[in-house]
């Protein structure tokens, strides 16, 4: 749902649990940006599949980790998905790979069970960016 958000600037409600790669073009600072962008729903299957995942890990330059701050779940198993991306990518280079947490349905705080606390202390302790969007 966050990546549709973000690429046509609509809110969908459902969605399903599929994989995408989407291309997306976008004016950063008066240069023109092409975006490929591979949506992986998270789920125990894809968690087996340790190749498939250091193939993706592999394609891309930089990753956003989302979590629901309603889903202790989706927050707990962040360390270890950052740890992972970090021993691909950094044990092949000396640069820092970019990773963002996002903790996402911050409209939801009625049901939140993960502080923004929480989140941003994660996020600095694993030198990643950190933000919350609903």
């Amino acid at each position: 749902a966050l990546t549709v958000r973000f690429l046509t600037r609509r809110f969908i409600g459902e969605y399903g649990d599929m994989e995408f790669i989407y291309s997306h073009n976008l004016t950063v600072d008066g240069r023109e940006i092409l975006f490929h962008i591979w949506d992986v729903p998270n789920s125990q299957e894809q968690a087996e599949e340790g190749s498939s995942e250091e193939k993706r890990i592999q394609w891309a330059d930089s990753f956003v980790l989302v979590y629901s701050i309603c889903d202790r779940a989706s927050f707990n198993i962040l360390p270890l998905k950052i740890q992972f991306i970090k021993a691909a990518k950094e044990g092949q280079s000396q640069e820092k790979v970019p990773i963002i947490i996002v903790g996402n349905k911050r409209d939801l705080h009625h049901q939140r069970v993960v502080s923004s606390e929480e989140g941003r202390l994660l996020a600095l302790s694993l030198d990643c960016g950190f933000y919350e969007v609903s």
